[in-house]
């Protein structure tokens, strides 16, 4: 069973573990094939960037997955902190 109050893991590090490391493509490689700067794609992997419609329609083309699985990643980790958030207040 997985625990309720866990955070959940950040796309970025998704798109690190699971595609980028067993494809053998580096952060610059991705940005070259998205055709953005490479710090986008650096700010993601790190965690300091969320993604956007526009990134996930790019990594979806890439990565050959959809869109609705990037923004589902985020949508969960916006959830958790913005229930947090609340908690806090």
């Amino acid at each position: 069973m997985i625990p309720k109050q866990r955070r959940p893991t950040h796309p970025g590090e998704i798109l690190l573990i699971e595609f980028l490391k067993p494809m053998g493509m580096s952060q610059l490689e991705l940005a070259r094939r998205m055709n953005i700067p490479i710090q986008r794609i650096n700010t993601l992997i790190n965690g300091k960037r969320g993604v956007t419609a526009e990134t996930a329609i790019l990594l979806s083309k890439i990565l050959k997955t959809t869109p609705e699985f990037w923004m589902n990643l985020q949508n969960a980790i916006d959830l958790y902190e913005a229930k947090s958030d609340l908690r806090a207040a």
